[in-house]
């Protein structure tokens, strides 16, 4: 059984994290999901995922490749491309279904009310369902587990 990991960014962007953790991820042999609400925002990560210091090999979906990307950007909920992990961005829902199903699905929200609330409602819908969460912070300047079920 997996678990869902939640990160409140206050000190760092959406992009430098998520680049981090997709890192993370390929480094334990994960195959990715970002799962996102708007195609636009998946187009925007994916032009800065091509860019800066760290080559992340990864796809946007609805090419003929989908299948075969490590890394997929996509505003559905399945996984074409065999995704062992899923990561939220700006709000984008994921089950206790997924958490069991996946090695780990992490929720990225940023910090404004309604992000904060969305991943309030994320984080009590699993815990009722019986799923295991971290919630993690970057407030102090580095990563800190605040709390978990």
């Amino acid at each position: 059984m997996g678990a869902a990991y939640f990160y409140h960014l206050t000190q760092r962007s959406m992009e430098d994290t998520l680049s981090m953790l997709l890192g993370k991820a390929r480094g334990a042999g994960w195959r990715v999901a970002v799962r996102g609400r708007e195609v636009s925002r998946m187009v925007h990560l994916d032009n800065r995922l091509w860019q800066g210091d760290g080559f992340v090999p990864h796809g946007l979906a609805g090419g003929d490749h989908d299948a075969a990307q490590p890394i997929l950007l996509t505003t559905q909920s399945d996984c074409p491309n065999g995704a062992t992990c899923i990561m939220s961005v700006d709000g984008a829902e994921v089950t206790a279904e997924e958490v069991a199903r996946m090695e780990r699905v992490c929720v990225l929200f940023e910090d404004y009310d309604e992000a904060l609330n969305t991943a309030r409602r994320q984080w009590k819908a699993l815990k009722d369902a019986g799923a295991s969460a971290q919630y993690w912070s970057d407030e102090s300047g580095g990563w800190e587990k605040k709390a978990e079920t």
